[in-house]
């Protein structure tokens, strides 16, 4: 059985608002979403698997550990119109705060279950959907006395008309934001728009994270 692209995100709670702000003008022009750094820990290619859900394997009985959470948004651009076709990439840490790359020497463990990377692209209302785990905080060096980077989701988001962004998105009410290193090189008028506060999807009763993002 062939399953479109839209049964896929209904089954994963990703379609509540999908088809909401067509062609909805904007009154206003939009501020592009700031840039931040892409960061050592993009998953190494090949990737095993790419989906939307990064909760569940192929294969596997068991899901990732942690809280799984969805992040729902809408790439436009400075005008306020959808990007069709935008590429979002996703990647992050595990419940434990370690990435699925060999270059990351956290001592924390690995999960088996867990993604760690998720691919798509936006429909044609500049859609995009994930269902994944709330990323754990982590030291930035193996020292006690090290600062910890918050929680945070790295993105990579590109469409042919309009220029590449990669950012980061954080969870309102982490204390560790105010004082990050990566944070506090963003314009302090620019921090809030990467900062999702949480509520309940109607769909599904899972925390949902809106990460809006606008390029250039």
């Amino acid at each position: 059985m062939k399953f479109s692209r839209r049964d896929i995100a209904k089954h994963l709670g990703l379609a509540a608002g999908l088809t909401g702000l067509v062609g909805a003008p904007l009154a206003r022009a939009m501020v592009a979403t700031p840039k931040q750094t892409e960061g050592p820990f993009y998953p190494p290619t090949p990737h095993g698997e790419t989906d939307v859900d990064l909760t569940l394997l192929e294969g596997h009985t068991e899901r990732a550990v942690g809280d799984v959470i969805l992040v729902r948004g809408r790439v436009t651009n400075l005008d306020g119109n959808p990007l069709v076709g935008a590429r979002v990439d996703i990647w992050q840490t595990n419940h434990f705060g370690r990435y699925a790359h060999p270059d990351d020497r956290n001592p924390a463990p690995l999960d088996p279950n867990f993604q760690g990377i998720g691919v798509t692209t936006t429909d044609e209302s500049g859609q995009y959907g994930f269902k994944t785990i709330r990323p754990a905080a982590y030291r930035l060096t193996q020292n006690e006395d090290s600062a910890y980077r918050p929680r945070h989701i790295h993105f990579k988001v590109a469409h042919e008309n309009a220029s590449e962004l990669t950012t980061q998105m954080y969870f309102e009410g982490d204390p560790l934001i105010e004082g990050d290193l990566v944070m506090e090189d963003t314009p302090e008028d620019q921090r809030a728009s990467l900062i999702t506060t949480e509520v309940e999807d109607v769909e599904t009763g899972l925390p949902l994270h809106q990460f809006d993002i606008v390029l250039a």
